[in-house]
């Protein structure tokens, strides 16, 4: 994904998803989408929208982790066939 904003909504249908704030399509597809039980809306009540908000975050970060641990692959990848070849 490209460095954009994002912001967390709850849709009318109780769906609370994550989108690009900056998308000129209103009607666009959200990047995830979070819908909660009628049990879990009862226990959590006006937290769920936090609980969601920790839960993307969350989310993010492992995305954000693997990407960097994926990059770091590629580097040691490359400099092993440039070692390699040099030899």
């Amino acid at each position: 994904m490209t460095s954009s904003v994002y912001e967390i909504v709850e849709l009318p249908s109780g769906e609370i998803v994550l989108k690009r704030s900056d998308s000129d399509n209103h009607n666009s597809e959200p990047l995830v989408t979070l819908k909660f039980s009628e049990e879990s809306i009862a226990f959590l009540g006006d937290a769920r929208f936090e609980v969601a908000k920790v839960m993307i975050e969350a989310g993010m970060d492992a995305a954000n982790e693997l990407a960097e641990q994926n990059s770091e692959e590629i580097t040691q990848e490359e400099s092993d066939i440039v070692h390699h070849l040099l030899h």
